[in-house]
């Protein structure tokens, strides 16, 4: 935990955080200067630097400010981001949404899933009903995440946080969760990261 308090800082002092981004050259940074202090989470190629942290880059630019906002509100709990997003006004996490959502998602080299598992996740999903707001190739849309490339260890968490209110700004996300099989969401987040 203490690499990640100490990237944290590091991060703080890159981002400038507080600065306005409209601010003069001389004491403000342009996005992509404040953005490459993300990278020591996120990953300079877009590939998080542990399995568990999210693929930002061709994220959805309204679910990325989405989740700025639910962070410096409270509404979504991690002791990294909360500080962060707490900084940064709404341009800057509007600008910050748009800087990312703009990028290539990257391939985490996960592994299809094997047909048996491909196949219960489908199943899983026509009863769950995933696609009908991530769509049909779970590229999201909007304020709706991609899931679609996202590593399994990320997905798994982020399932658990739901099922158990550890994560709470989605309660129909939470329901839906509660409401699926373990084995099946297991299914899915495999059969997801594999796409």
């Amino acid at each position: 935990m203490r690499s990640m308090s100490v990237r944290f800082i590091v991060g703080v002092m890159i981002m400038g955080i507080g600065v306005p981004i409209g601010a003069s050259p001389s004491n403000a940074q342009s996005i992509a200067e404040k953005a490459e202090a993300c990278a020591g989470c996120h990953g300079l190629d877009g590939k998080p630097t542990d399995k568990i942290i999210p693929v930002i880059w061709g994220q959805q630019l309204g679910y990325l400010y989405i989740q700025l906002r639910d962070f410096k509100r409270g509404d979504r709990k991690n002791e990294i981001m909360q500080p962060i997003a707490s900084a940064l006004e709404k341009q800057e996490m509007l600008d910050m949404a748009d800087y990312f959502s703009k990028k290539p998602w990257p391939d985490l080299g996960e592994p299809r899933a094997s047909k048996e598992v491909s196949d219960r996740a489908l199943s899983a999903n026509r009863s769950v009903g995933c696609t009908g707001c991530h769509l049909d190739h779970f590229q999201g849309d909007g304020t709706v995440p991609r899931l679609a490339g996202m590593s399994r260890e990320y997905l798994t968490k982020t399932i658990t946080d739901f099922r158990t209110g550890a994560r709470a700004n989605n309660p129909g996300m939470s329901g839906l969760m509660l409401a699926t099989s373990p084995d099946d969401l297991a299914a899915l987040a495999e059969y997801l990261a594999g796409l």
